[in-house]
């Protein structure tokens, strides 16, 4: 079945907020194209604080900034969307990435590309996809997650042992590298790498993977979104749980990850013309 969503568009916005790509103080001739676009329309430009310290201009905490402006403006690369769509999560932003590398599988403007987009923008050609999150919650820490939560064996010697549940029920145990509970979007990151299969990032459903199996029996598993999962760490080393490869946390012997479907879902801004298939072409010379 063909999955449609309704297009939502933002109800005449006034003002936009932009993240730039940490340590790249290279990016101040970037913005200020960006901010000169927007503001040609009529939306003014607010910076994100640590952007601003790193270019030496005026800006504003990401907290004050999501409740002020109207979306965000991400300009970096996928990693650095990543890290803008988890912070500002909870504040319901839709968020728009402008790319300056190669095209990524989430950020698909870039810098030539800007001038045009603006005036469809402003005559409000664009679309805005809704896109499913992740929540992890392990002792006290609870989080969100894009792309993938990862659980990995803390030593490089060793393998590691987990039992999985689904709503509260066992139904596999796993004895290898680790294993990758990823979202539809994320199905393109290690996922993939790792011979998981690919999911239509629209599409609301989980991706189990285990990362080098000790059995040929252990496969990916695609599941609907509306389940549990639960692991538990039978290793007597422990593990780590790394969410979307920017944050790590760690957990004992015995301890528990859940991880279910967030309530709400990531906002993202793109070209009406953008094809997901073609992307998938273009990144993995489908065809060529």
């Amino acid at each position: 079945m063909r999955i449609n969503q309704k297009n939502e568009l933002l109800n005449n916005p006034t003002k936009a907020g932009i993240i730039l790509r940490p340590s790249s103080p290279e990016l101040k001739e970037s913005y200020s194209k960006i901010k000169e676009l927007f503001e040609e329309i009529g939306i003014e430009v607010v910076l994100e604080d640590n952007s601003a310290k790193m270019i030496k201009e005026k800006g504003i905490s990401l907290e004050d900034l999501c409740h002020e402006v109207d979306f965000l403006i991400s300009v970096g690369g996928d990693g650095t969307l990543l890290s803008v769509v988890r912070r500002s999560f909870k504040y319901d932003k839709p968020v728009l990435g402008i790319n300056l590398g190669t095209l990524g599988f989430l950020t698909d403007i870039n810098m030539d590309e800007l001038d045009k987009f603006v005036k469809d923008f402003q005559n409000k050609t664009y679309r805005i996809d809704n896109r499913m999150m992740v929540q992890g919650s392990l002792n006290l820490n609870s989080f969100v997650a894009f792309n993938d939560i990862v659980i990995s064996r803390k030593s490089i010697s060793s393998m590691i042992s987990l039992d999985a549940k689904i709503d509260g029920k066992p139904f596999n145990s796993y004895y290898g590298d680790g294993v990758i509970i990823s979202t539809p979007t994320g199905s393109t990151a290690y996922n993939l790498s790792v011979g998981g299969p690919l999911v239509y990032p629209l599409t609301e459903a989980f991706i189990i993977t285990p990362v080098a199996p000790h059995s040929l029996t252990q496969r990916p598993l695609v599941m609907p979104a509306d389940f549990e999962i639960e692991f538990n760490i039978t290793d007597t080393q422990g593990a780590v749980v790394i969410v979307d490869g920017q944050d790590i946390y760690e957990l004992e012997q015995n301890e528990t990850i859940k991880i279910k479907i967030a309530k709400q879902k990531a906002k993202m801004i793109h070209r009406v013309e953008r094809n997901y298939f073609d992307v998938l072409n273009e990144k993995l010379r489908w065809g060529n």
